[in-house]
């Protein structure tokens, strides 16, 4: 008997729990029924207009006492899932301050050698200012797309660490930075949150690439020549638009047959940002894309996006990023913790932004 007790003693908390979370949960919705499942507290509800600001404030209501809700569909039903949130592990601020130094070591040890070329042949007075300017573009264009999505996040509730950047190897191999990433350790609160998590920091790092591209542009410099040099750059759309609407040519009084143009190292930060930005728009597992795609597309239409995003790579040239779009396309998107609500229709909006921003940064690396 006493053992018996004993086991009947221990679960009264957790059906005392479980007895506190089902009144918050019919407070903000329709309950068809309740039970639990595995030991997680779990509702068939039905779904009214205002099922996602319930949502919303479901969530803020179960946080103090250590609880997150998770809404699916099931065949035909709708199920409210509230499960114990897991421990949060810390961050650690010194990593994040020592990844980003040892970043602009790099970027500026790639600005210098870009610009060393460039004072050899008389189109730079100095390689010093080179690099930091270089340095300045490339760090702006990676830092406001980062800080786009962080911005998002905190605004979202979603838990998200501050911005890692990654050093890189400099030319001939890269360009000083692989880029940089949060980390984010919880899930978007509905689709909504999910896609400003994904599209913010393209859009907002698209825009200050064409800044700095505009600005770069303008500091490059012009020349006629009899052919051009080997080993140009592979040019998206919008930068040869930007170039052709900002470039006048020199005089050629010698009828030269060809008018290239010396990049600046900030021109070289703007091309990089619009690749970057391209890449990152690929709608595959955790890239920008993957967040965008899986906040706004059904699980069937997101598959062919992505197998449509394989096969564009390849199209393109970018073999490596094809294989590892292919890798990442393997894994499940976790989604949303309201993954039935559906995405606003000003959000939908803004794929088409999103798509556009893709086709102006595409840059081919074979020739057609």
């Amino acid at each position: 008997m006493s053992d018996v007790s004993s086991t009947d003693s221990s679960f009264e908390p957790f059906f005392a729990q479980f007895e506190q979370v089902r009144i918050i949960v019919e407070q903000e919705f329709d309950v068809e029924d309740s039970f639990i499942e595995y030991e997680t507290p779990t509702f068939y509800v039905k779904l009214r207009q205002d099922s996602k600001e319930a949502f919303l404030r479901l969530i803020k209501r179960l946080d103090p006492i250590g609880f997150a809700p998770i809404l699916r569909k099931r065949g035909e039903k709708i199920v409210l899932q509230v499960m114990r949130k897991p421990p949060v592990k810390p961050s650690r601020p010194m990593i994040n301050v020592v990844l980003f130094l040892a970043t602009i070591g790099t970027v500026m040890l790639t600005g210098y050698l870009l610009s060393i070329g460039l004072v050899e042949e008389g189109y730079m007075a100095n390689a010093i200012v080179g690099a930091v300017t270089f340095t300045v573009a490339i760090m702006a264009i990676f830092g406001a797309h980062e800080m786009g999505h962080k911005i998002v996040a905190n605004r979202r509730g979603i838990e998200a660490t501050a911005p890692y950047f990654i050093p890189g190897p400099p030319p001939p191999i890269g360009f000083g930075t692989i880029g940089a990433v949060i980390q984010q350790k919880s899930l978007a609160p509905n689709k909504d949150a999910l896609f400003d998590l994904g599209s913010s920091g393209p859009i907002v790092g698209f825009i200050v690439t064409v800044i700095v591209t505009i600005i770069g542009i303008q500091m490059s410099s012009l020349n006629w020549v009899d052919e051009p040099p080997p080993g140009t750059f592979p040019i998206p759309l919008l930068y040869d638009l930007l170039a052709t609407l900002l470039i006048t040519p020199p005089p050629n009084p010698t009828n030269k047959p060809w008018l290239i143009i010396t990049l600046h190292p900030v021109a070289i930060a703007g091309w990089l940002g619009m690749i970057v930005t391209m890449l990152n728009l690929i709608p595959m597992g955790m890239f920008d894309g993957g967040h965008a795609a899986r906040g706004s597309l059904g699980p069937r239409a997101r598959s062919i996006l992505s197998a449509a995003a394989i096969l564009l790579l390849l199209v393109f040239g970018y073999y490596t990023f094809a294989i590892l779009a292919l890798f990442l396309s393997l894994g499940e998107h976790p989604g949303p913790l309201d993954d039935v609500s559906n995405l606003s229709t000003s959000r939908k909006l803004v794929i088409i932004a999103l798509v556009a921003i893709f086709v102006l940064c595409i840059a081919p690396i074979w020739p057609f």
